[in-house]
């Protein structure tokens, strides 16, 4: 619950034609469109592509879950077969495939899980959808932004639900935040920052420590429908074990990490499509042949006129205040939920959250809405603002200059190749 001692302001609105467009999308997803996929209290069916560590982790939620949403564990499918038979144990699926096209010939699937590598998300997804499966797909949302268009794309076509596992969207910290700052709380909003920083150990980023460069492939992995979409490269444990170091199939920090911090700020802003985004670090540690840097930064600077710092050093965990600035006050983020306060730090408002960063939430809100139509916590249209955003700083990192937003042919272009607006776009 928000207490205030602020004035309400009359809302003014905060959005480009694009964020605006994108935000009334957000309010698109009713009952009338996806009641009619699972009955109110009929069992719930599941289908899980893929069983590494981010499958284990929606396995934990479905056991977590069962009985009282009255789901079913129908099919595991991953590459490797070894992986999908323990997965399969640990749920008490039926069904084990190593091509996870047969999960998705199963008839009485509701939806399916997508916790791969990025590279393979965009077209699990499209295939699931095309099945006629309702997706729960990891964060990115896709691996590009041509993907995520064609995602966007094709979900609005099938009309069937789509949530993407940014699960501190199950945290309502940010819609309320949200909703005071739309109030007038802090004034008008200039800036925030935020950060996701770690201390790895010696073997460095998203490494496996002692993993030997000559490892054999398993007799059972099947090493080309892993590649899928990505360049043809012979076997390597590196490229399979720590694939968030590399480019063909992640975007490393930026994408795997940032992209929760970052969809937090959009959400308390009421932000879509950045109109500018840089991206700066570098491979400073740990070589170890990736080709993503093991420390990273990026800055954003949003149409209604606020900029986005987001800190990733990974060789230190001392962090910053997550917070938004305004003009009237500063509002920070707690690990309970968050507070306001003006220039003399007298308390404006404060929250305390309800829900948290959890798979489990994220699954159950996903359970509402194919049952009675409740609004997803992170939709298709949301995750792929941040998604693009994230992308866009990977690339401004890779090529050494800024890169911007074309809200025309939705898609992002080099900073100098455009005249640059200082001003708000709607005031």
């Amino acid at each position: 619950m928000v207490t205030s001692e602020a004035p309400s302001l009359t809302r003014r609105e905060l959005f480009s034609k694009t964020s605006a467009a994108v935000c009334s999308s957000l309010l698109a997803w009713t009952a009338e469109s996806y009641g009619h996929i699972v009955g109110a209290n009929d069992r719930i069916r599941i289908g899980f592509l893929g069983a590494g560590d981010m499958g284990n982790n929606h396995f934990t939620a479905y056991n977590v879950l069962k009985n009282n949403n009255n789901l079913e564990a129908v099919a595991v499918a991953d590459c490797w077969l070894t992986r999908a038979e323990e997965g399969a144990q640990k749920i008490s699926a039926p069904h084990v495939f190593s091509d996870y096209h047969h999960v998705l010939d199963l008839q009485d699937i509701d939806y399916v899980t997508i916790a791969t590598p990025e590279h393979q998300h965009a077209q699990m997804a499209l295939d699931a959808l095309d099945a006629g499966k309702a997706v729960y797909c990891e964060k990115p949302l896709t691996h590009t932004i041509a993907e995520t268009k064609a995602v966007i794309s094709k979900q609005s076509e099938t009309k069937l639900p789509v949530q993407v596992g940014i699960q501190g969207m199950s945290d309502d910290s940010y819609a309320t935040a949200g909703q005071a700052i739309r109030d007038g709380l802090i004034g008008k909003v200039v800036q925030a920052q935020i950060e996701y920083v770690r201390r790895y150990g010696p073997q460095g980023l998203f490494a496996v420590p002692n993993l030997k460069d000559d490892m054999p492939k398993p007799e059972d992995l099947n090493w080309k429908a892993w590649l899928g979409p990505a360049p043809d490269t012979e076997w390597n444990p590196h490229r399979y074990f720590e694939w968030r170091n590399y480019s063909s199939y992640s975007g490393g920090i930026a994408t795997d990490l940032f992209i929760h911090r970052l969809a937090r700020i959009m959400r308390a802003c009421d932000l879509a499509y950045p109109r500018r985004v840089a991206g700066m670090g570098g491979i400073w540690q740990w070589r170890n042949n990736r080709d993503l840097p093991d420390n990273f930064e990026m800055i954003c600077e949003y149409p209604r006129g606020m900029t986005v710092y987001i800190l990733g050093t990974q060789s230190n965990r001392v962090g910053i205040d997550h917070l938004i600035r305004g003009y009237r006050g500063t509002l920070y983020f707690t690990p309970g939920g968050w507070v306001a306060k003006d220039k003399d730090d007298k308390v404006l408002a404060e929250h305390k959250k309800t829900g948290s960063e959890d798979a489990g939430l994220h699954h159950a809100n996903l359970h509402n809405n194919l049952r009675n139509g409740e609004e997803l916590n992170c939709p298709v249209e949301f995750a792929g603002a941040a998604g693009a955003a994230v992308i866009m700083a990977n690339e401004s990192w890779r090529t050494g200059q800024m890169m911007g937003w074309d809200v025309q042919a939705q898609d992002m272009v080099a900073c100098h190749s455009r005249k640059h607006n200082p001003y708000p776009a709607i005031e």
